[in-house]
């Protein structure tokens, strides 16, 4: 069993920033390549970043300069820390993770979603 939780939104303004966590635990062997995604209301899931296990970043062009994600590999955590937040940030945000189970599995492991809201 393997579990993704997401920490760290709420509201902000315009302007503000926002950091968001993700911690995996449970019968983890390996986390590849971790991202983070969203979803605004009425719209699809779409990628927002991503982070391989050596680190090397990967933004959507709506976010980059402005997002950052990083990882701890020894605490199984994500961020995605996020300042100048516009409006059209607004969105049910989750965590991602290609697991590698103790078993030999391996499979996409997602978050329950954690709601960030930007408005003035």
């Amino acid at each position: 069993q393997v579990q993704l939780v997401e920490s760290g939104g709420g509201s902000a303004q315009p302007g503000g920033s926002l950091r968001l966590s993700c911690a995996a635990s449970g019968n983890i062997w390996r986390l590849n390549t971790m991202a983070w995604y969203r979803q605004p209301p009425g719209q699809q899931r779409d990628l927002v970043a991503s982070i391989t296990s050596d680190g090397v970043p990967n933004y959507a062009d709506s976010v980059k300069g402005r997002f950052t994600i990083s990882r701890d590999n020894l605490k199984m955590t994500q961020y995605l820390q996020m300042y100048y937040l516009k409006p059209e940030d607004t969105a049910v945000y989750y965590c991602n993770a290609a697991v590698f189970t103790w078993a030999g599995d391996r499979y996409d492991g997602w978050g329950q979603g954690i709601q960030v809201t930007v408005s003035s």
